[in-house]
């Protein structure tokens, strides 16, 4: 076995008087008073103190060998204020060789500090939160070598897990913020609607390391280069498309890759072993040092960056710890807690126990939120600083309908939000005596409401929510979720279910709307400067008329001489339908060359999407057997605002008259052709949106399960021959929205809304 060097010796020897000091007997503060000495001896330096974090957001002076013994308890920073509260709000070490020079200084009188003019301070972290500051002085001008500074990082680390896991306890350390404990409330956006209180469970926790100190250095570092390279084969096979994770696109995997192959990475990692550290508190301590530096940078690039390398470092615990593809045991009630989650990681945890989701990033329009609206799960998204202020079990609100978040709730607010659960438990309730209702206005307009769909879980909700059948299945769900691409047998069962399941109600099956956000880890992909805008949908399936053709034969086969309804997404010019509806035609003729069933009916639509083919339907609509208008894109384009960007993603209203005179448009031209048409985006789930729709003529909406109740109860309590009034002179508006005289319309003429 390696023998670890003379001064790695020396620092692990260091450490060890330091656990002695604090496990030993007596008051707390002679033992931090001795933890001082200690390092102060070991390091040569004239002055070492010791700041903790008091619940106001303050570092304290709580030890101290060299300054005066008067100021303990007595000198405190603020964030940002001094040397001190400016290691606080960075997060990182501060090394100076003339330390009254620096800007942020701040003399503090009752110390004594005036001789010294070196300075080397440190931040002792928790979850990338300074807990603490740990400082070191010399009256010499110089700065501190990288060996130094290293050091006292290592003892801070171990001072910072010390004082968390409870070994230091008196009553100095009462007040002592560890990790947040008060009760907040954070503003969001919301994601999808609802609300839920429940237990806090962190997506993909660290796995907390029980040992930081290692005995054996050697033995750590082939831990530690075992784990690395089994992460890296998983990534690298990820890629390849032979195992791994099913929700990540392929850009996100390839920056993991990157990251996981980074040298300076896995240099970080193995210094710290080899300065006598586990292989598991090498990850934290990287990890600590990458949340510092890059936690507060405003570049959401960085942030970005700081996401994907907070998912590598958790991954390499999971390999550390053997147990990298356990699923996880949810509490009855439990609140996910993540910075940014794929759809398949929903679908990993049990629906049945899961309440809400809370998520730091993110938009309303991501495929988490679409997967969290379809398993009528309350999300809240836009949650900066959340993973940081919120600990495993800890009690928090999920408050969807006004887009908030309650972290450690104080009881009158817990009360207020049960009460309001019972009021929205009641609503649905009303909804669901609504359920065998026919959804006529009061006038005596019939709507179709329908439901999107895209999981198995749909499916058996389909009965219960009154639709009265499936507007769009999202075919790429089944593409997103699996290990390899589907085959033909596997998307046939699907589609097979798909219409078992909805028995005599009609299905319309939207083809692969892949690209974009939506690439699959298991094939290859070019990166794009604006994929919401490039090789996606209906291009990649004509690019690919393989790949598009198995997908209509499964259609096909599955439809087994029963009636399909098959539509092509992001058609942008009729060239493009034509060529797809080529296609279908091409694979009825092969299934009835070999005996097999032509579906008893066949109906073909496009999605509008495009806003060019606004301008186009003349052309496309008689070569259509229906249309359906895909709000979230077509939005999105019309806009010129990429709804998967929370910078933009909110600046357009649909409720404004650019978008409310395309959509009375589109109807119009369906109307005098008599092609049936339908809205299938987010507006149509929502009961004053859906006013907005219905009043422009639109009969069939379909909708996220959770709002065909609200919409069929908005619907029976309208009068659309008023609406269509209201709704035609509001349009007419010069205003950039006019969300709140439609909502104002709705009330004065009694719709629920």
């Amino acid at each position: 076995m390696a023998q670890p060097s003379v001064a790695i010796r020396g620092q692990r020897s260091l450490l060890r008087q330091i656990r002695e000091a604090l496990a030993g007997g007596g008051p707390a503060q002679l033992r931090l008073d001795m933890v001082v000495r200690i390092i102060a001896r070991s390091m040569v330096a004239e002055v070492c103190s010791l700041y903790m974090r008091r619940a106001a957001d303050e570092m304290e002076l709580f030890a101290t060998e060299g300054l005066d013994p008067a100021a303990v308890h007595v000198t405190r920073m603020k964030q940002g204020e001094g040397l001190v509260g400016e290691i606080m709000k960075l997060g990182r070490p501060l090394n100076l060789a003339d330390a009254p020079e620096h800007p942020a200084f701040s003399y503090r009188p009752e110390t004594g500090e005036d001789p010294y003019h070196a300075f080397l301070g440190v931040p002792l972290l928790r979850g990338g939160r300074a807990i603490g500051v740990l400082v070191v002085q010399n009256r010499t001008a110089r700065n501190y070598t990288e060996d130094e500074v290293e050091d006292l990082q290592i003892v801070a680390m171990v001072l910072a897990e010390m004082v968390a896991a409870g070994e230091l306890v008196g009553a100095e350390l009462k007040g002592v913020e560890i990790a947040p404990h008060r009760p907040e409330r954070l503003k969001g956006s919301k994601f999808g609607d609802g609300l839920a209180y429940g237990v806090a469970v962190l997506h993909e926790p660290p796995v907390a390391p029980s040992q930081l100190l290692s005995d054996d250095v050697a033995a750590e570092e082939v831990r530690l280069k075992t784990a690395v390279d089994s992460l890296q084969a998983q990534i690298d096979s990820m890629l390849e498309g032979q195992a791994g994770l099913v929700d990540a696109s392929f850009e996100v995997l390839d920056t993991y890759r990157m990251f996981a192959h980074d040298r300076g990475w896995n240099r970080s990692l193995e210094d710290a072993v080899r300065n006598g550290l586990t292989a598991e508190a090498a990850v934290e301590r990287v990890r600590s040092e990458h949340r510092a530096r890059l936690g507060q940078a405003r570049d959401p690039y960085l942030r970005e960056r700081l996401h994907d390398l907070e998912d590598l470092n958790d991954r390499l615990l999971r390999h550390l710890s053997g147990d990298g593809h356990v699923a996880r045991e949810l509490p009855e009630n439990a609140i996910l807690i993540a910075r940014n989650l794929g759809p398949a990681d929903l679908l990993e945890y049990d629906r049945t126990k899961l309440r809400g989701l809370l998520l730091e990033e993110g938009t309303a329009a991501s495929h988490a939120a679409i997967v969290a609206r379809a398993l009528d799960i309350p999300c809240v998204g836009r949650l900066p600083g959340l993973r940081d202020r919120v600990s495993e079990g800890d009690m928090v609100i999920v408050d969807a309908e006004t887009g908030e978040a309650y972290l450690r709730p104080r009881t009158d607010v817990v009360k207020a939000i049960q009460a309001r659960i019972d009021v929205r438990r009641q609503r649905r309730a009303e909804f669901a005596k609504l359920r065998d209702t026919p959804a006529f206005t009061r006038d005596g307009a019939k709507i179709t409401l329908l439901m999107n769909a895209g999981l198995d879980v749909d499916l058996d909700i389909l009965g219960e929510t009154g639709a009265e059948g499936i507007g769009l299945f999202r075919t790429e769900f089944q593409f997103m979720v699996a290990e390899e691409m589907p085959r033909f047998n596997a998307q046939t069962a699907l589609y097979g279910r798909v219409m078992d399941a909805a028995g005599d109600l009609p299905v319309t099956f939207r083809t692969l709307d892949l690209g974009g956000d939506k690439v699959l880890p298991y094939m290859e992909a070019e990166r794009e400067d604006n994929p919401a805008l490039g090789w996606r949908a209906i291009r990649m399936g004509l690019d690919r008329p393989a790949l598009l053709r198995l997908q209509l034969r499964a259609l096909i086969a599955a439809a087994g001489g029963r009636p399909l309804r098959i539509m092509f997404p992001l058609v942008a010019n009729v060239d493009e339908f034509r060529a797809a509806r080529a296609l279908v035609d091409i694979e009825v003729a092969w299934a009835e060359r070999r005996g097999r069933k032509a579906p008893s009916r066949l109906d073909v639509g496009a999605m509008i999407e495009a806003p060019s083919l606004i301008w186009h339907l003349d052309a496309l609509l008689p070569m259509t057997d229906f249309v359906s208008v895909g709000t979230n894109d077509m939005m999105q384009y019309l806009f010129a605002a990429d709804r998967g960007n929370p910078r933009v993603a909110e600046r357009y209203d649909p409720l404004s008259p650019p978008a409310l005179r395309a959509l009375e448009q589109i109807q119009r031209a369906c109307a005098e052709t008599g092609t049936p048409v339908s809205v299938c985006g987010e507006m149509a789930g929502r009961p004053l949106e859906a006013f907005a729709l219905v009043a422009l003529g639109f009969n069939r909406l379909s909708m996220p399960p959770a709002g065909v109740g609200p919409v069929k109860q908005m619907v029976l309590s309208c009068d659309r021959e008023a609406a269509r009034r209201g709704v035609s002179a509001l349009i007419k508006s010069a205003a950039g929205s006019i969300r709140n005289e439609i909502e104002t319309l709705a009330r004065k003429i009694y719709v629920a809304i």
